[in-house]
């Protein structure tokens, strides 16, 4: 088995992925097999984040656009991503792995609060650390928060896991004639607009130098593939 090509990553799992052929909601049997990626890529002796989405259970955006104030419907959907936190963490446990939810937003009865020294400790024990409730600020989206996340922990890079294989100039399921890309960089996709992450997020990642892998999230085992340089993804960097 060949070493991982970066030490430490932050693999940021989007709420619609938890979801099964419902689209909505919480489908367990999808939450441990990504809990068993996770496991298997920490056993080639990489030190994993998971930045977590709320997605499947609520949007903060599209509420607000119903009347609810932008930082409130914001707020909600960070409480979503707590939730999605504690059943990935659970799952990632009963694989045999140590798991800890740290949350942007203070709730000790729930979860542990996140810090940067915090987080650096449990990964220094072993422990894939799971990081709910985004930058625990309105307006930024988890995109950011997994690249925020990497820069202040020293990630090795940002694992996006998508529903496709990398990133296209437009949506696969909706343009057959939509190109793929093997890589791209930071200031290319924020000029193509590519919708596969905000600005904010490759902005971030350009002044930090941090690549972001993208890749399918439905495919078993991907997380360690892309972790062992193999499989099909994009590379932003550079």
């Amino acid at each position: 088995m060949s070493d991982p090509i970066y030490r430490r990553v932050i693999v940021k799992v989007s709420g619609e992925a938890l979801t099964g052929p419902e689209g909505f909601g919480i489908h367990q049997p999808m939450v441990d097999r990504i809990a068993a990626d996770l496991v298997a890529a920490s056993a080639l002796g990489a030190e994993l984040g998971v930045v977590i989405g709320g997605g499947n259970i609520f949007r903060g955006v599209e509420v607000s656009e119903r009347g609810v104030s932008r930082p409130v419907g914001d707020n909600m959907g960070m409480l979503a991503t707590v939730m999605n936190g504690l059943v990935l963490e659970a799952a990632i446990e009963r694989h045999g792995k140590s798991a800890r939810t740290l949350s942007a937003l203070a709730m000790p009865a729930v979860c542990e609060t996140y810090t940067r020294a915090r987080a650096l400790k449990h990964l220094g024990a072993g422990r894939i650390i799971v990081l709910a409730a985004g930058t625990g600020n309105p307006f930024f989206t988890t995109d950011t928060t997994a690249v925020l996340r990497a820069a202040e922990l020293g990630a090795a890079a940002v694992f996006k896991a998508t529903n496709v294989d990398g990133v296209y100039s437009a949506d696969p399921k909706k343009d057959p004639k939509a190109k793929r890309f093997d890589r791209l960089t930071h200031q290319e996709a924020i000029e193509r607009d590519l919708k596969v992450m905000d600005s904010t997020s490759f902005a971030l990642a350009r002044e930090n130098r941090i690549p972001i892998i993208v890749f399918s999230i439905r495919e078993p085992g991907a997380i360690e593939a892309v972790l062992r340089g193999k499989g099909r993804a994009t590379t932003v960097a550079g």
